[in-house]
């Protein structure tokens, strides 16, 4: 796959059919438009490309809110994206200037102007251009007049809900990763790498991994205990994770990504993991003793096997 930053001047195409959007999460939905474009693009011998933003729009046009979280970085999304068969993924960098440009502006200028459009597939819920103006309807009038088809793709529904990358942070904040999951068809990934820590755990018997996390951007699920799957030295692994602030031990105002994995003693500092996040066990708490805390993490060990036997996930 192909990866390119912006357009280049002299970049070129063959014969390309195009889907837009920021596609974070990729998600059911953003399958199902790839899955179509690509499919398309074999069928016609076209070039399938991919056209998304770095950074995302609303980091660009809200900066002062501070909360846009992401539920992939850009390394994950085009992982994600490599793996479904594109040829081309242009990362186009979204500015205050861009952002202006009118649907039929970016149309003539970026689109048929620069990349050569031939034709374009979209979700149901399309909308481009300057304050998301651009509708499926006009985007059709402008592939008459600029000579290019547009494809426009079914809403991908789960059990009766809409796939949305929205839906899908709203519920990874509350901490329903099995609903994350479904949506994405793929567990909650948070990645990092091992670093040392206080090695609190160890005095209690349950020795933990600390994980590294880029606390700016990557989206973090609702504080608490989660079943989950660490990969680390190509082995997929069982454990716990706690997410939280350590309130029986330490009180911090900082939030720690813990996992105590199951029957494993390597050393693993600075090794890059990747845990996938699964049922969440219950919050966080703090407990009037260690003991207390130790009583609820053999507990949590137990529930977190027994969630976890049920899955059948495979490493990303």
């Amino acid at each position: 796959m192909r990866v390119l930053q912006g357009i280049p001047e002299g970049t070129t195409f063959a014969n390309p059919i195009l889907t837009i959007g920021t596609f974070d999460g990729v998600h059911q939905g953003h399958q199902a438009i790839i899955s179509s474009l690509v499919a398309k693009a074999k069928a016609e011998q076209k070039e399938s490309v991919l056209f998304t933003f770095h950074p995302h729009p609303r980091m660009v046009l809200y900066p002062e809110s501070h909360s846009v979280r992401l539920i992939d970085t850009v390394e994950e999304k085009l992982e994600k994206l490599e793996k479904l068969g594109l040829d081309t993924v242009i990362l186009f960098p979204f500015t205050k200037e861009f952002s202006r440009l009118t649907a039929m502006e970016f149309v003539r200028d970026i689109l048929v102007g620069k990349i050569g459009v031939s034709e374009m597939v979209v979700g149901y819920d399309h909308h481009f251009g300057k304050n998301r103006e651009g509708s499926f309807q006009e985007l059709q009038e402008l592939g008459k007049l600029y000579g290019f088809e547009v494809t426009e793709t079914k809403a991908i529904l789960v059990g009766d809900i809409a796939v949305s990358s929205t839906k899908i942070r709203k519920a990874i904040q509350e901490g329903d990763t099995v609903q994350a999951a479904a949506f994405m068809r793929n567990p909650f990934v948070i990645a990092g790498n091992v670093v040392h820590g206080n090695k609190l755990g160890r005095t209690i018997g349950f020795p933990t991994a600390n994980v590294s996390l880029d606390q700016t951007v990557k989206l973090l699920p609702a504080i608490g205990v989660y079943a989950v799957r660490i990969l680390v030295k190509g082995m997929l692994l069982d454990g716990v994770m706690n997410i939280g602030h350590r309130p029986t031990l330490q009180n911090d105002e900082i939030i720690f990504v813990e996992v105590f994995i199951f029957d494993f003693n390597e050393e693993i500092y600075d090794e890059e993991v990747r845990v996938q996040c699964f049922d969440r066990l219950r919050g966080e708490h703090k407990f009037e003793s260690v003991d207390a805390l130790k009583n609820q993490l053999k507990k949590d060990v137990e529930m977190a096997k027994i969630a976890l036997h049920s899955k059948h996930s495979t490493a990303e």
